[in-house]
């Protein structure tokens, strides 16, 4: 129970993006392709969130690790729920790119 408290309240640790992809997780940008198009994290792949919610996305590995991210993290919240009631196990919200992108060159 409080673990739920902690990640509502913020206080719950943070994901260590960085980590994360040195260790072979892939930025997975949910926004459309024009908007990956006007600016993207180096290296991310783009899957828009339509794509995710079909189920037409490329991902065969469930046990890959995914940073998913968009404009805000909203849609990347919803993406994450989405590839997790399809079986991902290691899929986390990185929230929107341009934090994300700060986080990962640090």
């Amino acid at each position: 129970m409080m673990g739920v408290f902690r990640k509502l309240f913020g206080t719950a640790p943070k994901d260590n993006y960085s980590a994360m992809v040195k260790n072979g997780a892939i930025v997975v940008d949910v926004r459309t392709a024009d908007e990956f198009k006007s600016g993207h994290i180096k290296g991310a792949e783009n899957v828009p969130l339509d794509t995710i919610t079909m189920g037409k996305h490329k991902f065969k590995d469930k046990q890959k690790p995914m940073i998913l991210c968009c404009r805000s993290g909203m849609r990347s919240a919803s993406a994450v729920s989405i590839l997790q009631k399809q079986g991902f196990t290691q899929v986390v919200n990185g929230g929107g790119w341009h934090t994300l992108q700060s986080q990962l060159n640090q």
